[in-house]
């Protein structure tokens, strides 16, 4: 029996990795915030296993499911955080100014619990993004925070559209400059860039000579190299990757916008932008899209120069905007950070609501799924006691896919997947500052500037 046993318990297990569990549950009599069709009082939403099948009033639960009692609460999309660095074991690989062929699906850490922490401030779904240590970086990956997993994969949001982060400035400069390596200047970065890309360009004629070839009877050459990196590089060209690209001056957005001109590259988001509103008409003529800071700037000289108003004047000329937090505290705070629009450039509830919901959506290609309260969508849902933009908004509760994974009454103190119960934990270290200094984008690269001072690092 027990040679039995062992073989079906394993393929049981195997069939299991990889299975997001949906949920079923009725929403009832909320004020519903939809963000792209208005605001519906005393609204009831329906889920069937993970989806929205019914917005009205007076919906009946079908048997069996949960009913929660949103009379007097908000029901809003779950929001979405379009620049995060949470759930990943590795952020920058620096050795190379391109670095195209790393993935950062392949580093998740389902038990970090900044997952949770996201939910706890109504946040369902975040570009788990590679930082900013290259002119070219790794591949990027849309997560939803199905927290309570242990299956990295589990979190990876099936579907969603393949981007990549670019920079530009004092990071790339810094890390890799400093060992003599271009780029060394922002002039060098473009370089960097427009190198790439014609490298990819010809790799990609080259293999299409060679796949054309192939079919003439007698043909006996032999396929061009293979290259991960200029696989991906290509695929840019061919319009399958979103670019997603860290950037503060104008002049420097100016240059991408036309570096990726001369490229035929449509698919394009900057990423911070603070001096997005000099370039503003020209990012939407282009349709380029930005995802800010509501008001962070003057951390370090390249970003000396912004406003709080930043987002308002993107808007205002048709740029598809959105907030994000890059940071593992403030992505619980991005409902507050959407309703500094509102005091700064005055954007109305669904402006400024769709600043961190639809806005963020478009950006990672995931809209037809995700972003507002309409029927067919997924069921990620956050539902708030006060409006969301209000000082006085609290989330209550954050459903994914139908599953509440966050429920404020309801959730033990302690929340890790898999605590040590002899842990001790020191309560002056557990709030030790972290270094973050808005520098997530530069984490794990110390060791080159540690390795530099020391003149120990050898980038061979």
């Amino acid at each position: 029996m027990k040679k039995i046993f062992l073989p079906f318990c394993l393929l049981t297990s195997l069939w299991c990795v990889g299975q997001v569990e949906k949920g079923s549950v009725l929403v009832k009599g909320g004020t519903v915030l939809t963000v792209t069709k208005g605001t519906l009082d005393a609204t009831d939403v329906l889920v069937r296993d993970g989806k929205i099948t019914q917005i009205g009033k007076g919906l009946a639960a079908p048997t069996g499911v949960r009913v929660i009692d949103a009379s007097g609460l908000f029901v809003m999309p779950g929001i979405i955080d379009a620049h995060s660095h949470i759930a990943l074991d590795a952020i920058n690989e620096g050795t190379s100014p391109v670095t195209a062929e790393v993935w950062e699906g392949d580093v998740i850490n389902p038990f970090d619990m900044d997952i949770y922490r996201a939910l706890a401030g109504g946040c369902t779904a975040s570009h788990a993004m590679h930082g900013s240590a290259n002119a070219i970086g790794g591949q990027c990956q849309t997560i939803k925070h199905r927290y309570g997993t242990y299956d990295p994969q589990a979190l990876v949001m099936e579907g969603a559209a393949r981007t990549i982060k670019f920079a530009l400035g004092e990071n790339p400069t810094r890390v890799h400059g400093g060992n003599n390596i271009v780029p060394r200047t922002r002039m060098g970065v473009e370089f960097v860039i427009r190198q790439a890309f014609s490298e990819a360009k010809e790799y990609l004629e080259k293999w299409d000579q060679y796949n054309k070839n192939k079919l003439v009877k007698g043909f006996r050459g032999a396929p061009p190299a293979y290259s991960l990196r200029m696989e991906t590089l290509a695929d840019i060209l061919r319009g399958n990757i979103i670019i997603h690209c860290h950037s503060y001056r104008a002049d420097e957005i100016y240059m991408l916008l036309k570096v990726c001109k001369d490229f035929g590259i449509s698919r394009l988001v900057f990423q911070h932008v603070n001096e997005g509103f000099k370039v503003a008409p020209e990012l939407a003529a282009q349709g380029a899209m930005a995802s800010v800071f509501a008001d962070w700037w003057a951390y370090k000289f390249e970003v000396y120069y912004s406003t709080a108003y930043n987002a308002a004047i993107l808007v205002r000329n048709g740029v598809v905007t959105s907030i994000n937090s890059d940071s593992n505290d403030l992505i619980r705070h991005l409902y507050h950070e959407a309703a500094k629009t509102q005091k700064y450039g005055g954007l109305s509830d669904e402006e400024a609501l769709a600043l961190i919901t639809i806005n963020p959506a478009r950006q990672l290609g995931i809209d037809q799924r995700v972003g507002s309260v309409e029927v067919g969508k997924d069921a990620d849902l956050a539902i708030f006691s006060g409006h969301p933009l209000s000082v006085y908004g609290v989330p209550q509760y954050t459903l994914v896919d139908g599953i509440v994974r966050f429920d404020r009454k309801a959730d033990p103190a302690d929340m890790r997947i898999m605590p040590d119960p002899k842990e001790n934990l020191d309560a002056v270290t557990l709030h030790e500052y972290t270094g973050h200094n808005h520098e997530a984008c530069l984490q794990n690269t110390e060791f080159l500037f540690t390795a530099r001072i020391f003149g120990s690092y050898n980038q061979d």
